[in-house]
């Protein structure tokens, strides 16, 4: 077993193939093990996180349940309260240097003991185990009962989610994702643990379509059946994925990748209820009954197109497309280096309404 640094400088041991119910690293299972208040944790800080970090984008819960799938499976053996209190605490190794759960520096005590239990160092405290120094910084209070605490699920969430996006990153953007992971803990082998648990969690995210019928949901299914297809710049058809050309914007080139852009995909899953789209997005947009932005996305309906702009009221400026499934969700394919996946609607900057074809 190799040590590897844990959250904001803790140290624990990768249990390989196995889970540690003590707050180690969890590698391997099964998706649908977030116990529901957890869960509803999670959700609760990708929602809130932007009050706090307003330039943030494409926060989603499940990046949230990677990290904490991670660092403490969830709270495993944890009773987690209606309020959101975790009890018994988590704690990690005390970071002395004794080499104990692999840790080798000593971390000098700043919080006298107030959240790790101890005056006489540091250790690593809650779901998403953070340095009671760190907690100082990014500890939120997500309930309003006035105390911002890291062994109360809600607040760790929130804190996490304040950590990861940092002063305004863009997690739908893949390089950001892995650097905000990176940041969590300077480790090669958690970030791919992590991501790995957020591919998971997201293709587990499916939306209800209990009561989505007809075309409408003959267009989310088709969408939702190309996740993990690789986006691909010019690529998809009516018939499916294809390759693309060159080039993107940034320069990225699709000539040899099988797979979709945005506009491929929406093309793609409206030919299967039988709607023909023009290829572009821009084009898309004057097609069907158009929803306003000013509207807000709570006017969105499952199989709506949803539009982004340079200059949001300005067609003309239109760069992308997704398709609405609910709650507040996209299939997306969003850009180089991406696959068809699931996003949040504010995943993408310049919201410029939507369109109802169906």
């Amino acid at each position: 077993m190799a040590p590897i640094v844990t959250s904001v400088g803790a140290y624990v041991v990768l249990a390989s193939g196995a889970q540690d119910d003590g707050g180690g690293i969890a590698v391997g299972g099964k998706v649908a093990d977030i116990p529901p208040r957890m869960l509803a944790a999670y959700q609760r800080a990708a929602r809130q996180v932007g009050r706090h970090v307003p330039k943030c984008r494409g926060m989603r819960w499940p990046i949230l349940a990677g990290i904490a799938k991670v660092e403490s499976n969830h709270a495993s053996g944890r009773s987690v309260a209606g309020n959101g209190d975790i009890r018994p605490r988590i704690y990690g190794v005390l970071l002395n240097g004794s080499g104990a759960g692999g840790n080798t520096t000593v971390f000098p005590d700043t919080d006298g003991g107030r959240w790790d239990g101890t005056a006489s160092g540091e250790r690593a405290v809650g779901p998403f185990q953070f340095l009671p120094s760190t907690w100082d910084g990014v500890g939120k209070d997500a309930g309003g009962d006035g105390t911002a605490d890291p062994h109360n699920a809600d607040d760790a969430a929130l804190g996490a989610a304040v950590y990861l996006c940092g002063k305004g990153h863009d997690l739908a953007k893949e390089p950001q994702l892995r650097a905000a992971i990176f940041q969590y803990n300077r480790s090669a082998e958690y970030v791919a643990n992590v991501h790995g648990w957020i591919d998971q969690y997201t293709a587990a995210n499916s939306p209800g379509l209990d009561n989505v019928t007809g075309d409408a949901r003959t267009v989310i299914e088709a969408a939702l059946a190309q996740r993990g297809v690789p986006y691909s710049w010019g690529g998809g058809t009516a018939d499916g994925p294809s390759t693309g050309i060159c080039c993107s914007p940034s320069g990225k080139s699709g000539a040899r990748i099988n797979g979709f852009d945005c506009s491929g995909l929406t093309t793609y899953a409206y030919a299967k209820a039988g709607t023909r789209l023009p290829r572009t997005a821009a084009a898309q947009a004057g097609v069907g009954q158009r929803i306003p932005a000013s509207a807000g996305t709570r006017a969105l309906k499952p199989g709506d197109l949803v539009f982004y702009a340079y200059a949001p009221g300005r067609d003309s400026t239109i760069y992308h497309v997704g398709i609405y499934a609910g709650s507040g969700q996209m299939v997306n394919a969003a850009r180089p280096g991406t696959v068809v996946r699931l996003d949040a609607v504010d995943a993408m900057s310049g919201y410029a309404g939507g369109a109802r074809l169906l």
